[in-house]
């Protein structure tokens, strides 16, 4: 059984008096485990799709199933918590609360959860120590380098046991060097079983993945299956 099933999507915005095709009857199939990068030049849909996976927006038309959900027609607050149970979001900008210390932005989606506080500052720890921050758990934002905010963010994304883990260009902001250290823990992850989305424009990022899905103009243009890049030695 699929983990991701999508028939036919379509997403149509409405700007003045033209309506946008962002998606056109896009069906995709992703199995529990895959490594699947999302790629395409600005325009092709992959924001659109990125949203939508992420039950961050709903189709216009179609199906979305979600690990035996059908979340194409849930109101805000059912999305919200299918969000928050299945999906850890990685992003770009890292999104973490300024003020907060590193274990306080992980524990974030746990208070939401509504985990009593032991349970949630002992996840938050475990989730610390997978992405190698055991030591940085009392430090800000402020006090960590690119490459330590983005692992917070990966142990915030981690820290609800998510059946997908959804990277929005999660390199975006690192230098090439930072970035290829990051997509070392994606690859671990994968490696232990999770499912990874990683949507990205660089071929060298998605060179990591098992599979690409490329859009062009809200349509899939290619789907293709390879071979990863080995992982470096830790």
């Amino acid at each position: 059984m699929s983990l991701i099933r999508l028939q036919n999507i379509a997403r149509r915005y409405q700007m003045g008096a033209e309506i946008i095709h962002a998606l056109r009857s896009v069906s995709i199939e992703i199995r529990r485990g895959e490594y699947v990068a999302i790629m395409g030049p600005s325009g092709s849909g992959k924001s659109t799709l990125m949203n939508l996976l992420g039950c961050l927006d709903s189709p216009t038309e179609g199906d979305y199933e979600l690990n035996g959900e059908n979340v194409s027609e849930m109101d805000d607050n059912q999305l919200a918590d299918i969000r928050n149970r299945e999906i850890g979001f990685v992003f770009q900008t890292f999104n973490l609360l300024a003020r907060a210390t590193a274990l306080r932005n992980v524990e974030l989606p746990l208070i939401y959860a509504g985990v009593p506080a032991e349970e949630r500052r002992e996840r938050a720890r475990e989730a610390l120590q997978q992405v190698g921050l055991t030591d940085r758990v009392q430090h800000r934002p402020n006090e960590l380098s690119g490459g330590q905010r983005q692992r917070v963010a990966i142990a915030r994304a981690l820290v609800t046991r998510p059946s997908i883990i959804l990277a929005d260009e999660p390199t975006g902001n690192l230098d090439s060097r930072t970035g290829e250290e990051i997509m070392h823990f994606f690859d671990r992850l994968s490696g232990a079983g999770n499912t990874v989305l990683l949507v990205t424009h660089e071929e060298s990022i998605a060179d990591h993945a098992q599979r690409i899905i490329r859009l062009r103009d809200g349509e899939i243009a290619a789907d293709e299956s390879r071979a990863r890049v080995p992982e470096a030695p830790a």
